[in-house]
C-alpha cells in the first residue's frame, strides 16, 4: 500500500511538472494566460514555465502566410475598370494584437486584410491610367502599397512582407474596343514609319544620280582633256617627223589613206591626173 501511495505521488509529481514547463519552437509564437487574461506574448523559442491550472497557454505559426486575394475590379483614372490578380505575403508580427482583433484565426486575418488591400488598390489605381498601370508604375505601385497598409496591418497585429500584382486584364467587354484602338495606334505608327524610309530612300536615290552625274560630267572632262593632250601630242610629232624628212611622210600619209580609201570602197569616182594618185604614177 505505502508503495502505491508513493508511486501515485512522484506520477502526480511528474504530471504537475509536465504542466508546469512549455516549450516554443523557431516557428511559433505563444501568449500565456492567467484566468483568460494575457500576461505575457513576447517568449523566445525555447523551454518556459507556467502555473498549472492558473496559466495557459496558447501558440500561433509565425511563418509567413500568403493570402491569394481573388481577382478584383478597379477603376482607373480614366474610369475604365481593370481585372487585377495579386498576392500578399504576411506574418504575425504582435502576437498579443492578433489574438485579440481577429481571435487568432487565420481566414479572419486573411479576410481584414484583403479588405485593406484592396482599398490601397482602390485608391493608388484610381489615379493612374491603364499604360502606367502596365509599364511603368508597377514597382512604384508596389512600394506604396506596403507603406499605406503596413499601419493598418500592425493593427491587427500583422507584419506585411510583400504585396505583388501577378496580373492586370482588362475587362472582356472593353478589352475588344482597347485592342482595336492599340492596332489602330500601331498601323499609324507603321505608316509613319513607312513614308519616312519612302522619303529617305527618294533622298538616297536622287544624291545617288547627282553623284552619278557629276561623276560622268568628270570622267568625260579629264576624257577629253587627255584626247586633246593626245591629239597635240600626235600633231608635235607628225610636225617634227615632217620636218625631218618631207618627202617620206608626205608618202607616208598617202599610203595611210590609200589604204582607208580601199578598204572601205572598191569603187571610186577621180580625176587620173588628181594629187590623189600622184605615187602610182610616179610607179610608172
Amino acid at each position: 500500500m505505502i508503495q502505491n501511495k508513493i508511486l501515485i505521488g512522484v506520477a502526480a509529481l511528474l504530471f504537475v511538472g509536465m504542466m508546469c514547463v512549455f516549450t516554443v519552437s523557431e516557428t511559433e509564437r505563444a501568449i500565456k494566460f492567467r484566468l483568460g487574461e494575457i500576461i505575457k506574448s513576447d517568449y523566445e523559442a525555447g523551454l518556459h514555465f507556467k502555473l498549472p491550472f492558473i496559466n495557459n497557454v496558447k501558440k500561433f505559426d509565425k511563418r509567413i502566410q500568403t493570402m491569394d486575394a481573388k481577382p478584383e475590379r478597379f477603376l482607373t483614372a480614366e474610369k475604365k475598370n481593370v481585372i487585377v490578380d495579386s498576392f500578399v505575403k504576411w506574418r504575425i508580427g504582435n502576437v498579443g494584437a492578433f489574438y485579440t482583433v481577429v481571435a487568432g484565426d487565420i481566414d479572419q486575418a486573411n479576410l481584414r486584410l484583403d479588405q485593406i488591400v484592396k482599398d490601397a488598390f482602390r485608391g493608388e489605381f484610381g489615379k493612374r491610367n491603364i499604360k502606367q498601370l502596365v509599364s511603368t508604375d508597377r514597382q512604384t505601385i508596389r512600394e506604396i502599397l506596403i507603406k499605406n497598409a503596413k499601419p493598418l496591418a500592425a493593427d491587427l497585429g500583422m507584419e506585411i512582407v510583400d504585396v505583388q500584382v501577378m496580373r492586370i486584364d482588362l475587362p472582356s467587354e472593353v478589352s475588344s474596343s482597347v485592342y482595336l484602338r492599340m492596332e489602330a495606334e500601331r498601323e499609324r505608327v507603321a505608316r509613319e514609319f513607312r513614308s519616312q524610309g519612302a522619303e529617305a530612300a527618294e533622298r538616297i536615290r536622287a544624291d545617288a544620280d547627282r553623284q552619278r552625274v557629276v561623276t560622268m560630267a568628270n570622267a568625260f572632262r579629264d576624257a577629253e582633256k587627255i584626247r586633246g593632250e593626245g591629239d597635240a601630242k600626235s600633231a608635235e610629232i607628225y610636225a617634227k617627223a615632217y620636218g625631218e624628212d618631207t618627202e617620206f611622210f608626205t608618202f607616208y600619209r598617202s599610203l595611210n589613206a590609200y589604204k582607208k580609201t580601199f578598204s572601205s570602197s572598191s569603187m571610186m569616182v577621180l580625176d587620173p591626173d588628181s594629187d590623189f594618185f600622184k605615187y602610182f604614177k610616179q610607179q610608172k
